[in-house]
């Protein structure tokens, strides 16, 4: 007769969240995303893929934005951690799209330009390589992302 034991050690349980957006067409090249509570977004192709209203956010500019806006969020949390000041925190991003590696038509790389101004700038330079190595978006994709952070006093 075999019996069975009970673990006593705890249940681990892994970190998991859902980020839930629905999409539906608009008509012509046109959607709209969107999330429960939050305003829509109209999405188009842009100019450059015969995009017809270029003054529409495309796929394209929302996945360079979320890069951009992921270290910027990134680097506030990791500022307001270590209790780091800095003020006049920008980030200007570029997404660059072309045949990769593998053959394939999409992004071959970011690149990011920070600029933070505060009176500790070692520390903001390091927080700032800390928040691009951490930020979930830029770790998501499979694509390289450059940062020059420029910190002045």
């Amino acid at each position: 007769m075999s019996t069975m034991l009970k673990s006593t050690a705890p249940t681990v349980r892994l970190k998991e969240f859902h980020f839930p957006v629905a999409v539906e067409w608009t008509g012509g090249r046109c959607v709209a995303a969107h999330i429960e509570g939050k305003s829509a977004i109209q999405i188009a192709p842009p100019p450059v893929f015969r995009g017809t209203d270029p003054t529409l956010w495309s796929p394209e500019d929302l996945v360079v934005a979320a890069v951009a806006s992921c270290l910027a969020i990134t680097f506030t949390g990791l500022a307001a951690r270590e209790d780091v000041a800095y003020e006049n925190l920008s980030v200007e991003a570029d997404g660059v799209a072309g045949t990769r590696h593998d053959g394939r038509f999409g992004f071959t790389r970011v690149g990011l330009r920070m600029s933070v101004q505060g009176a500790d700038r070692e520390a903001l330079r390091r927080l700032a390589e800390r928040a691009e190595e951490s930020c979930l978006v830029s770790a998501s994709l499979d694509l390289p992302v450059d940062l020059e952070v420029e910190v002045s006093p």
